[in-house]
């Protein structure tokens, strides 16, 4: 019998499956959400043996995928597990430019993935496990993986910046709502640093006319200052077991 359960969005690339890797275990069930499976990951769960599943969803159509995970959450024992987590971790940047030189459609599906699927999916999370013995004893977490420029706002990437925004406030309302009640589920929006992904790509080759910040992102590649994904990994999952996890509900994995 698994004694955690891992939920985690955005897994099939970047930080995302670099968390996923280091989840895997025979003591875990994890769940992978992306647009895409990951063969690798897959893979790797077979060798180990490791309990895995991974949904193929477009998170960018939410509410679907938030009455599935909670109907697949409902189906355990609710005594089965010492430790249930959610990590909300997947997001896109749209055109890097100016709000208004995007698409309507762009700009709706990174609301979407970024912020609506994170509310939804947080609900479906608190609701299938609100009897759950991992919610008695502490073990219930919601991780949402924010970012810097969720607190410091950005030419040419506002609706980015404005998801992680959201992010951050949902979390600090949700934490509110939770210490209200007997049983608490534990939540943190974490900024994991920057680290060397393909948004980082996405970035560095944006048309600084634009995105006036375009530079910076070229230095930090080339003097070294982004993080491999894996490390940022290892950082953000060893953040999720730290005792005073959910203290600091905003928080950055560098402080």
């Amino acid at each position: 019998m698994t004694s955690r359960l891992h939920i985690l969005t955005g897994a099939s690339r970047g930080l995302g499956a670099a968390m996923a890797e280091q989840l895997l275990g025979i003591d875990t069930t994890l769940l992978c959400i992306s647009r895409h499976v990951n063969v690798e990951l897959a893979a790797k769960a077979e060798a180990a043996p490791a309990q895995l599943e991974q949904w193929s969803r477009d998170l960018g159509d939410p509410l679907p995928l938030a009455r599935q995970v909670e109907a697949w959450l409902h189906g355990f024992d609710a005594a089965q597990f010492d430790e249930a987590v959610l990590i909300n971790n997947a997001g896109v940047i749209t055109h890097i430019g100016p709000v208004d030189a995007g698409s309507d459609e762009e700009l709706s599906a990174a609301l979407r993935v970024g912020l609506e699927a994170a509310m939804l999916l947080t609900r479906a999370f608190l609701r299938a496990t609100g009897e759950w013995r991992a919610r008695r004893q502490g073990g219930c977490k919601v991780l949402n993986i924010s970012s810097g420029l969720g607190r410091r706002a950005m030419a040419g990437s506002a609706v980015y910046c404005a998801a992680k925004a959201g992010m951050d406030h949902f979390s600090r309302a949700v934490a509110l709502d939770e210490a209200h009640r007997g049983h608490a589920a534990r939540v943190v929006s974490l900024a994991p640093g920057v680290i060397d992904t393909d948004m980082q790509k996405q970035l560095r080759s944006a048309d600084p006319g634009g995105f006036p910040e375009q530079d910076m992102f070229v230095t930090l590649r080339a003097s070294g200052q982004l993080t491999r994904p894996r490390d940022a990994a290892a950082r953000v999952l060893a953040y999720l077991q730290r005792d005073d996890f959910g203290t600091d509900v905003v928080a950055d994995v560098r402080q």
